[in-house]
């Protein structure tokens, strides 16, 4: 009966039902570290692998029943932990690292355990600002976007190493293929060049088998991307966004997978900062000082909308006279 009443006091004892728990991790691909408080005091600082299960196996043994609130920042390892913690009903967030509040000693001294610890003290405080989280769905779609850029980054590494190699050698490209186009007769030309040894058309030839396997994988991405555009998610705004000058496809399922929902954006001036086409500003007293855009934001949407700019006030009259307009007033105020 003893043993009874001391079980029962034990586990009321240790019930945390009412109370939050915060939990800042600072995730790496080996280890994390956690740090851990309460509302009132810094309980725990501890490391461990990479596992979600156990984390969360350690915070229900230790404090049963509590409200856990966990956060972490973005990197390499995306949403992967959050959506675990989600699945077993734990509250977990994602922050961007340079909102993180942080004083000029922890900046100099700047370790896991420190950036852990400033991640518990700001969901304590309620100082963070947390990234929204796609869908599954939207992050894959999202990916199959970005893979087709880089696809085309690396086409263009190749094709600039192509070029090294003719000039390297002293080989003039003929008029006949200086239009910048990488027609399949000047791939073939290309092929059928003559090295003064063997090993120079290895090289050249290496360079363009390399440069077909990437246009034929970016051909495989672009007709994917076509049937995604397709879809009851995409569909109607995709049409939508292309009877705007200057956006065809392409561009316009960038904007859609980047940009997810654009409802959750509660005023025009998120968008745009998300978007990155927001300047750096730096007033004092009376004197304002405006720069150009911030670094901060989508680096994606910031270079299509750019582009896009460029492109829309050559086709559309009233952009361009809005562009003009914009400039002298710019010019006038310098």
């Amino acid at each position: 009966m003893k043993t009874k009443v001391m079980e029962a006091v034990s586990n009321k004892l240790r019930d945390f039902s009412g109370q939050n728990i915060y939990v800042g991790m600072d995730v790496h691909y080996k280890s994390w570290k956690i740090h851990i408080y309460s509302d009132e005091f810094e309980l725990r600082s501890l490391s461990q692998e990479p596992d979600v299960e156990r984390l969360s196996n350690y915070l229900n043994n230790h404090y049963p029943r509590a409200n856990y609130q966990l956060a972490y920042e973005s990197g390499f390892c995306g949403f992967w932990i959050q959506r675990a913690f989600a699945a077993k009903g734990i509250n977990c967030q994602v922050v961007h690292a340079a909102d993180v509040p942080t004083n000029n000693k922890e900046h100099l001294r700047k370790t896991d355990k420190v950036d852990s610890k400033k991640i518990a003290k700001g969901l304590r405080s309620g100082d963070l600002n947390f990234i929204n989280v796609p869908d599954i769905g939207l992050e894959l779609d999202r990916q199959l976007l970005r893979s087709r850029e880089q696809l085309a980054k690396d086409a263009t590494r190749i094709k600039n190493r192509i070029k090294a190699i003719l000039k390297l050698q002293g080989i003039e490209i003929p008029v006949l293929y200086k239009d910048g186009r990488w027609s399949r007769a000047f791939v073939k030309w290309l092929q059928e060049l003559d090295f003064k040894a063997i090993s120079g058309k290895l090289a050249m030839q290496t360079q363009v088998n390399e440069l077909l396997f990437l246009e034929s994988q970016k051909k495989n991405i672009d007709t994917a991307i076509k049937e995604l555009s397709k879809t009851g998610r995409y569909s109607t705004n995709a049409g939508l966004l292309q009877s705007i000058p200057s956006i065809g496809l392409l561009t316009a399922m960038i904007l859609l997978t980047e940009i997810g929902d654009i409802n959750r954006f509660k005023r025009l001036d998120e968008l745009c900062s998300y978007c990155g086409i927001v300047p750096n500003c730096h007033n004092s007293g009376e004197a304002e000082n405006t720069g150009g855009l911030s670094r901060r934001g989508n680096s994606i949407i910031k270079k299509i909308l750019i582009e896009c700019a460029w492109v829309a006030v050559k086709k559309d009259p009233a952009l361009l006279l809005y562009y003009k307009q914009q400039i002298t007033h710019i010019i006038s105020t310098l």
